[in-house]
Parts: structure tokens; sequence; C-alpha cells
């Protein structure tokens, strides 16, 4: 649900009811996009948050987050001239979202004088923007022209000027509309009245039974229950409520304090970690997939090298066949020649030459190509395994993002990352920004114990499973932590996770074995297949090969099952 006018109404009746008087004692702007406000109101601190990007809105928040090191230019302005002010008036433009806190305070040269800070939440235009008594721009986050496509000039030293309104007040309007509509109800209202949302249009239509059908009845019937939800939430008497991926403003007889503002502070917080995780994990995704195209292009050249070394035995048989044959050839400027080829019952074979050379000469040519063929079959051949190591371990980092469920996830990726020197040439990140600092890095040196608590682990009867998220879990838990009669699973030739059996020296049934395969074959690239080959072996026979890539073992004395892939709740 977007943040419309309805909710930022809730919000400043909560606010007012606290903050009033309030003195500011701190200021913070732990993100670009986003100023937080200490404020100390009634022996109490709060904190007032504004986030001007595509997840605006306004509300106290309980979230802790990391300041830069280095204050932003903007902050510092607001802590130079509002530490110390109190908060004298919080409103809002009708039911538009722009909110203005009035603080009052005493300048450096000890006047006291009056400060606007307005908090415009409009989508791509949202901004922060300080003014002075006289209305003249002091600065804002945001500094906008006309110029750059702004509906308005926003930078220090002009006039402030509000967004111009094009819609109707709620409460202001009496009338019925002329003519009936052909748009539908929840369009017509949101095109023609401010402060309204689809969602909680669409809610309120449910709620009065009606359908979004635009008729005079329904029209009365929707104005005159929005018109009545104001007086609700000028009275306090609303809350907010989880829909499916969205919230809704609804009536409420007992709401709890503040629950407006701090379930939107839940959402959002929610919201913006989601945003982060995502934009976090397509970030590497995008790299990973570069470098892999880049490998892959590599591959495919040394493909096109290894299928002109598959002529190699040609050129050797034209050559043996010219010199057995130079007493039988007289002429020295034809193109081809065509020789019985003893190799194949004498069929006859015809050779291409070069006119310019003489038999003797075409036949050494043909030595010549044989041997640099032979040589570079060798060479390339050596190239093509190590790309395909290298791009079934870049597949496997593919896996692992898909399947990675937070940012510590992630972090731990970014980790093994870098520790193979992926980076060398170009970093995707940079590291200590709010979307992808890598937090709480990981220690080789860490014990097997403290790091068994990252794996994912399920109980099938008396038997406890693990299952590794990425590559170096997988090398952790298969070399460091199960034990040689544990049991070692994993998809037949496909990307997946290492899964173990703990067997504590006991013997599992053919149904458990299953069972583990099956959840083998659900953490692996192979989930929404069927009948997935799955191997299995004791660990005592998985080994790590010298210099392989995370994750990347060989085993022995294996057995293979069929199963559906399947996730243990």
């Amino acid at each position: 649900m977007a943040f419309d006018g309805f909710t930022l109404k809730a919000v400043i009746q909560e606010l007012n009811s606290c903050l009033l008087n309030g003195k500011i004692t701190k200021i913070y702007q732990p993100i670009p996009t986003e100023v937080t406000l200490g404020i100390y109101s009634g022996g109490t601190n709060y904190a007032l948050s504004c986030n001007v990007s595509s997840l605006y809105s306004l509300h106290l928040t309980t979230s802790c987050k990391p300041n830069p090191l280095s204050a932003p230019s903007f902050c510092m302005l607001l802590r130079k001239y509002l530490i110390g002010f109190k908060i004298k008036k919080l409103s809002m433009l009708g039911l538009e979202r722009v909110a203005t806190l009035e603080l009052e305070g005493y300048n450096e040269l000890n006047d006291l004088v009056t400060y606007r800070l307005i908090f415009e939440l409009m989508g791509k235009h949202s901004n922060i923007i300080l003014v002075n008594e006289n209305n003249v721009i002091i600065d804002s986050l945001k500094h906008l022209t006309m110029f750059s496509g702004s509906l308005r000039n926003i930078f220090p030293g002009i006039i402030y000027q509000l967004p111009s309104i094009s819609k109707f007040d709620i409460n202001a309007v009496t009338s019925i509309p002329d003519e009936i509509s052909t748009a539908s109800l929840s369009d017509y209202f949101l095109e023609h009245f401010s402060g309204t949302s689809k969602t909680l249009l669409t809610y309120s239509i449910t709620q009065l039974g009606i359908t979004d059908v635009f008729t005079i009845e329904n029209y009365k019937l929707l104005l005159s229950y929005l018109q009545d939800f104001i007086m609700k939430i000028q009275s306090q008497k609303v809350e907010c409520m989880n829909l499916d991926k969205d919230y809704v403003l609804i009536p409420s007889e007992n709401p709890s304090s503040y629950q407006v503002n701090f379930f939107l502070d839940d959402y959002y917080s929610h919201k913006e970690k989601e945003e982060e995780f995502t934009q976090y994990r397509n970030t590497l995704l995008t790299f990973i997939m570069k470098l892999l195209k880049k490998i892959s292009k590599k591959s495919d050249e040394v493909d096109k090298k290894i299928q002109e070394c598959s002529k190699m035995d040609r050129y050797q048989l034209y050559g043996e066949l010219l010199t057995n044959n130079l007493y039988q050839l007289n002429s020295t400027h034809i193109d081809h020649i065509v020789l019985q080829n003893y190799y194949q019952q004498n069929e006859p074979i015809s050779i291409p030459l070069d006119i310019s050379l003489s038999p003797s000469d075409n036949a050494k040519k043909y030595f010549k190509k044989y041997h640099k063929l032979k040589n570079t079959i060798s060479i390339v051949g050596l190239q093509k395994e190590e790309l395909e190591r290298e791009i079934n371990y870049l597949e496997s980092i593919v896996y692992e993002l898909q399947i990675a469920r937070n940012i510590s996830d992630l972090d731990r990726i970014y980790q093994e990352m870098e520790d193979n020197n992926l980076f060398a040439r170009r970093t995707p990140v940079k590291q200590g920004s709010k979307a992808f600092k890598i937090s709480n890095k990981s220690s080789n040196k860490k014990t097997s114990t403290k790091r068994q608590r990252d794996f994912l682990s399920y109980q099938i009867d008396d038997f406890t499973v693990l299952v590794g998220k990425n590559n170096q879990e997988n090398d952790e838990l298969t070399l460091k932590v199960a034990k040689e009669n544990d049991i070692w699973f994993h998809v037949k030739d496909i990307q997946g996770s290492h899964v173990i059996l703990v067997t504590n020296q006991k013997a599992p049934s053919q149904e458990i074995i299953n069972q583990v395969a099956s959840l083998c074959a659900y953490y692996s690239k192979a989930k929404q297949s069927s009948n997935v080959p799955v191997d299995y072996t004791l660990i005592k026979y998985v080994k790590k090969p010298a210099k392989a890539k995370p994750g990347m073992v060989t085993y022995t004395n294996y057995q293979t099952v069929n199963v559906q892939p399947t996730q243990i709740l």
C-alpha cells in the first residue's frame, strides 16, 4: 500500500499526542534518503524517521541503524539549525502527503526564531525541506529544478512553494457529481480526491458490501464512509492491519498506543531489509553472470580449437599417402589428387593440394599441420578442463545466490567470492555501503562447533540431517563436521548442497535414506524436477582434490537412488 494521506493523518494524530513541546536532541542521516530526529518529550526519548526513497514514510521508529562515520552535509546543516529547538506544531496540508514540523528556538545570536521542517511524501518527488520564518528555503535533502523535470524549483535561497493541488478534500465535499462516471468507483475517487489509495478504497468498498461500479448510491456510501473514517482518525480510533504483502488503515475502537506509527516502523523496516537483500543478491548475481558469460565465451573458443584439432589425423593421413606415392606424382601444379587409402581397403581419397607447391612440399605442409595440432590439442585440452571447472564453480555460486535467505547468507557468499579472487579485476559492490556491507566476515579459524549453527538442520526419526547453504559451508560440513561413518548425499551431476546424515554409529533404514535423498534433491537446481538421481556414500569415501574450488569434491563407493524432491517440515 502506498503511504497515503489517510495514513499520514493517523501518524500525525499520534505524534501530536507525544511530541508537542518536545526538544530535538539528536539528528542522524543513516542513509542518503532518510533523516532521523531524536526528540525528548515528556520524560521519554523518541526517534522520528522520515524516508524519502521509493519506500517513503514518516513515523516513530525503534530501529537502530548504523550511521556513517562522516555525517552528510544536509545532516550537519540540520544539526546546526535545529538541535535544541522545541516542536510547537505538527500539521499536514489537508489530506495531501505534506507534513510540517514547526520548530522554535534561539539562534547563535540568541534571537528567538521559528523554522519549519517540511516532509513531502510524494513518490519520486519526496523531499525534506528546511525553511525559515520568511518562507525562504535554507536547504533541502534533494535540490530540484524545473530544468531537471521537477514541477517546482527546490534549492536554497528561494521562496518555498507548496505543491500544486488539483484534487478535492473529501471533508469539503457536500455535493454529488452531475454525471455518472464511466470509470470504476475506486478509480473515480483516486482521480478526484486527495489522500486516497487503491488499497484503502478497495478495502472500504468491501467493508461496505458494494461493488466497485460507479453509481450515485455507491458514491454517497463511500464518501460518507471515508468522511466518517477521517473523524475516527482524528479521535485516534484507527489502526493498521496486515494484508497479503500489504497493509491497510482500518477503524478500531481500542487501538494500542502509537499502533499506526510502530506498525509502519515494523512494516517498512521489513520492506527495507527485503529491498536491501534483493539489491545485494542481484548485484552479486549480475557480476557472476557476466563473469560466467565471459568464461563461457572462452570455452566456446577452445571448443573451436578442439574441433580444428580433430582434423589432425586426416592431415597425417594426407602426408603419409602423398609421401608413399611420390613416385607416381609427376604433375606439380594440380589442386588435388586421388590416391588409394590403404587404411580403408584402398578406397579412393581426394587430397587437396596447394598448386604453388610440389607434391613433396604439400606432404611436408600436412605433416607440419599435424604436429602443430598435436601439440595444440594437449594444451587446449587442459584449458578446456580448467574452464569447465571454473564454469561449474560459478554455476554453484549462482545456485547459492538463488537459495540464499538473508543478508548473512549473502555476506558468506561474498566472502567466498573474495577469497577466491573473483573480484581481482572489478569489485561489484562498495564495502561499507548500506546495501552491501559485509557484516561479521567469516573467519577460517572458527571451529566446526560454532559453524554448525549456520547449517540447516532437520530431524528424521532419531537421525539428524545437516544441509550446507553455500560452498564454504559445504566444505566445512563435509570435511570438518561430518564423521567418517556419517552418510554424504549429493544430486548426481547437478549443482546442489552437500547433505549429511549423522548416523551416530547407527544404521539408517532405506526409507530414511530415501527421505534424506529427497531433501538433498530439494536443495539443488533440480528441485522443480521429478525422479532426481541422488548419489550417497560414507564420508570416508569423499575427498577434496588439491587446489579444488570450494564445495568441489570427489567420491567413490557410492550408490544412487532416484527420488522426488521434498522438503522435510
